[in-house]
């Protein structure tokens, strides 16, 4: 890829679901989705903070694993309406959902990369400009697979840690935003002109 075409390209944000856009519900210790609309809490200024990312040219694409229904716990209908609120009430780009368990071994469960790298695919997003934003470990190493950066919300729930280490730990969505933002000014050598 030339240098042209790596500054035609935008850098994204890719944004786990549960922990980050919305509030995670926790069920026995552990994080978990909501069950349906009625439970589903966005986190609050989260559309306020997306769209200060989105004014600074950032194409914003949810990636969130939903391994429930494929364990029949949760419906495929039921994720959807949660997400469909989620693109009502939020600037993102685009939603993507691995519908898959573990035990599936596809390319699109995180910690694999396959929805990050599918997502930059269709909307000519540069990974080496671009941020993981999770909740989870799991998050932090899609991220990393993907070739991005990656920012962790909280402290991972106490899961087991892979290999990957974040950029930077934050407490919030907020802060998140703000890490990002301050990374690109500080940054930028991709946005002079090299003429």
């Amino acid at each position: 890829m030339g240098v042209a075409q790596a500054v035609s390209m935008a850098p994204g944000v890719f944004l786990d679901r549960d922990g980050v856009l919305n509030q995670a519900i926790i069920r026995y210790g552990r994080p978990c989705s909501p069950e349906s609309v009625d439970e589903l809490v966005i986190v609050e200024d989260a559309a306020v903070h997306l769209a200060g990312l989105k004014r600074a040219g950032y194409v914003l694409i949810c990636v969130t694993n939903q391994p429930d229904v494929a364990r029949g716990r949760q419906t495929r209908q039921r994720v959807e309406a949660i997400n469909a609120v989620l693109r009502t009430q939020l600037p993102l780009d685009d939603l993507r959902v691995c519908w898959h368990d573990a035990g599936d071994a596809c390319a699109c469960r995180k910690p694999q990369p396959g929805m990050l790298l599918a997502a930059a695919a269709d909307h000519g997003i540069d990974l080496t400009r671009s941020v993981m934003v999770g909740d989870r470990w799991v998050d932090i190493e899609a991220g990393r697979r993907a070739g991005c950066r990656a920012v962790l919300l909280g402290t991972g729930y106490g899961e087991p840690q892979g290999q990957a280490q974040p950029d930077a730990v934050v407490a919030s969505l907020r802060e998140a935003s703000s890490w990002i933002l301050r990374q690109a000014r500080e940054e930028a050598p991709w946005a002079r002109s090299t003429v």
